[in-house]
């Protein structure tokens, strides 16, 4: 009797399942929740986030020293966290944390790339 029981109460096995919310270039669930569902709201964040993703991504190509570099990276990574583009903000932490070579620099320009085509396809 008591094994029925804890096969009722544990959690199910597909409990860590993929979620289309976090396949997406920017996680809609996590952008909602920061939004109250405000659909204007969102867009407007997004837009914003894109142009602030443009500048960052300047600043860390064109970056003079690592300190710069460094600074841009967390910029970036911390407005992707804020809007769910977790892509973007991946690959903003390793340049962060492993400084700016060529492949982290194509990985976040890639990332930036293609949440900027979902933002401008969410703003149609």
């Amino acid at each position: 009797m008591a094994a029925a029981v804890n096969i009722a109460f544990d959690a199910p096995d597909n409990l860590v399942g993929p979620t289309p919310s976090r396949e997406r270039p920017i996680d809609l669930v996590h952008l909602a929740a920061q939004t109250k569902g405000d659909k204007a709201v969102e867009i407007e964040i997004l837009q914003m986030f894109a142009r602030q993703a443009r500048g960052c991504l300047t600043a860390i190509s064109a970056g003079r020293n690592k300190v710069e570099v460094k600074a841009a990276a967390n910029r970036l990574r911390n407005a992707a966290m804020a809007v769910g583009a977790l892509r973007v903000a991946g690959a903003a932490d390793l340049i962060e944390t492993k400084g700016a070579n060529a492949d982290a620099l194509a990985s976040v320009a890639a990332a930036v790339l293609e949440a900027e085509h979902f933002i401008l396809k969410l703003a149609r």
